[in-house]
């Protein structure tokens, strides 16, 4: 275990919690946000904050990044990524079917999946590097790397598991919560076992990289419109729920 893991482990959660309120008192007293809290610059300020504090031991995060395939291959993260992205999309069709046939639940969809476009690069820039970069560095230093540790102190490591895991899919909207919780324990299971942060961070990577190179290159929007390419999306998300169902079951079984 490094030292940048151990002192990550210190880190409390409440310090965490002050940080984020502290932090959208400033962000919207500066006009960054309009309506909404703009969730991704928080993401920066907490990305910094961790970097600030832990900027004593950068070395052992390299180490760390160097041995991010010593406990665990390549081919297993990549079966978990596309396992959930193909889980994520069966449950957004599944949650335009619900509000089909029950619009009352209209209100809970919050996802929003249109088709990309090169045109305006510059925002979609800022979008891309926001979500494939910063995203998955926050969230896992935020709830595997804090949450997740803080819970274990007190609580059975499957109820850690399970609590980090539905803090993180809290922050996802109606169509995505479920793919977000199966997620996010399959990221907590990487990291217990590997105990190195840098595995979920690139898995997250990953994840959210060919998800957002898949929305690019659906320029036609043929995900959501192209029935014979959902029916095909549909049966994969169907063998995608089999197996991260199987390698989530087998991990857990392995908790301690």
């Amino acid at each position: 275990m490094s030292l940048f893991n151990d002192n990550l482990k210190e880190i409390k959660i409440y310090h965490i919690a002050i940080l984020i309120v502290v932090s959208y008192f400033v962000l919207y007293g500066l006009g960054m946000v309009t309506d909404v809290i703009n969730v991704k610059w928080l993401y920066v300020v907490i990305m910094v904050y961790f970097i600030i504090k832990l900027k004593d031991y950068s070395s052992d995060f390299r180490e760390d990044l160097f041995n991010v395939f010593s406990k665990i291959e390549l081919k297993h993260v990549l079966v978990i990524v596309f396992s959930n992205i193909f889980f994520s999309y069966g449950m957004l069709y599944l949650a335009n079917e619900c509000v089909a046939h029950f619009p009352a639940l209209n209100f809970l969809v919050g996802f929003y999946a249109p088709s990309m476009s090169l045109i305006g690069s510059l925002p979609i820039l800022g979008v891309f590097v926001s979500t494939v970069i910063i995203s998955p560095i926050s969230e896992e230093l935020i709830f595997r790397g804090v949450f997740l540790n803080r819970l274990k102190l007190f609580t059975p490591t499957l109820f850690a598991v399970l609590i980090s895991s539905l803090l993180f899919a809290a922050l996802h909207s109606f169509g995505s919560i479920i793919s977000a919780f199966v997620f996010a324990v399959c990221m907590a299971l990487l990291y217990l076992k590997t105990e190195n942060i840098c595995v979920p961070i690139l898995a997250h990577f990953l994840n959210n990289l060919f998800a957002e190179l898949i929305r690019i290159a659906d320029y036609n929007n043929l995900l959501f419109t192209n029935g014979i390419v959902m029916s095909v999306v549909s049966i994969l998300a169907i063998i995608s729920a089999i197996i991260l169902l199987k390698s989530i079951t087998k991990e857990l079984n392995n908790l301690k």
